[in-house]
């Protein structure tokens, strides 16, 4: 899919999305919970009366955690910056490629960008809170934009995360005459990476003297699925691995790998962070650096679980434990973004699913 001289070409980032008052909680819930691609409560004609019940009776406590930071999620917010940190960069360097990484800080400005060429819009649209996948794309016929690129913001393709936003989004799409593409995952993308192994670095960094990086566990804490989905043949856990492979090629680090933020009754994948904490503690380990290595910005799962839960759980065990800042709009992650749109847009054809790189 490539662009006509003057023709805007659209970008939508799907993310999760959060609740953003205390009042969003509860139907926030209601829109995860029925969703089938995540947790099948029963069968279908059950799943969105369970929904209600289950929304209403977390609402109570989700409310309470959503209090202690800020009194909502940030992620509409730093996904609106991401959004807008990814448009200036694509409409000042719209043909750069990942073997010019230099070249992609979207601080600087060149002559002769944008001459002939295509622009581009970014917005952005959530799963499960406003603005939904489906308002999003009424915006974007809206704007006559007639060519659209979806990118999912978990690096990390699982069907219930990325493959459910691709099916709302496709709904959406189907309604209007636009040609469409959609990343499927880039979890070893380099510039994402190059972020990643930056943020560790300086993350260790604020363990400051005497402690020695060699003396640094690192955690990696994925958001956790149902263990069936995995079964099924979900690439999930082979991809996180596949990001931490690439993590360790460029920096030795001593690591584990474990699962965060369960909700439902099923079997999910293992270990639960809190349970690593725990064995980690009883090994002697003094000093965690957390790596929420399937998330790219803030929300309640770094800003609660980790910063408050893990931390003090870690203080109990008598373990330092410190987190990574989020990639939010890290300049390596936009310039990641940015490469994948710009390559997505020469190498891929209509309606056909690209995986980078």
């Amino acid at each position: 899919m490539k662009g006509s001289p003057g023709e805007t070409i659209g970008v939508i980032l799907l993310n999760l999305g959060g609740p953003d008052s205390l009042q969003a909680v509860r139907p926030f819930l209601y829109n995860l919970f029925s969703d089938r691609e995540i947790i099948r409560l029963g069968p279908s004609f059950l799943q969105k009366p369970l929904a209600a019940l289950i929304s209403t009776i977390r609402s109570i406590k989700t409310e309470k955690l959503y209090r202690l930071i800020g009194g909502k999620s940030p992620i509409k917010e730093i996904t609106e910056a991401q959004a807008r940190a990814l448009e200036v960069a694509l409409n000042k360097q719209p043909e750069v490629t990942a073997q010019d990484p230099a070249s992609l800080n979207p601080s600087i400005e060149r002559s002769g960008d944008k001459q002939g060429g295509a622009g581009f819009k970014v917005y952005i649209g959530m799963r499960y809170w406003h603005p939904l996948i489906e308002e999003a794309v009424s915006k974007i016929h809206k704007d006559k934009i007639k060519k659209l690129l979806a990118l999912s913001l978990y690096p990390q393709y699982s069907v219930a995360t990325s493959g459910s936003s691709f099916l709302k989004f496709e709904e959406a799409a189907a309604k209007y005459q636009i040609e469409t593409v959609c990343v499927q995952s880039w979890n070893d993308h380099p510039f994402y990476i190059d972020a990643l192994v930056d943020l560790i670095k300086r993350g260790i960094e604020k363990f400051g003297k005497p402690v020695i990086p060699e003396n640094i566990h690192v955690l990696f804490s994925a958001h956790s699925l149902p263990k069936k989905i995995i079964d099924e043949g979900d690439p999930y856990v082979d991809q996180t691995v596949g990001t931490i492979r690439e993590i360790t090629k460029r920096l030795p680090l001593v690591w584990d790998l474990s699962y965060q933020s369960r909700s439902g009754p099923v079997e999910w994948l293992g270990p639960s962070t809190e349970n690593k904490l725990e064995e980690l503690g009883r090994e002697g380990v003094k000093n965690i650096l957390v790596v929420p290595i399937s998330f790219v910005s803030d929300h309640i799962e770094t800003l609660y679980e980790i910063d408050i839960l893990y931390k003090e759980l870690a203080a109990g065990l008598g373990i330092r434990l410190e987190r990574i800042d989020s990639l939010n709009t890290h300049p390596k992650f936009i310039a990641a973004l940015k490469d994948i749109v710009a390559r997505s847009f020469s190498k891929t054809d209509q309606g056909k699913l690209a995986s980078l790189p």
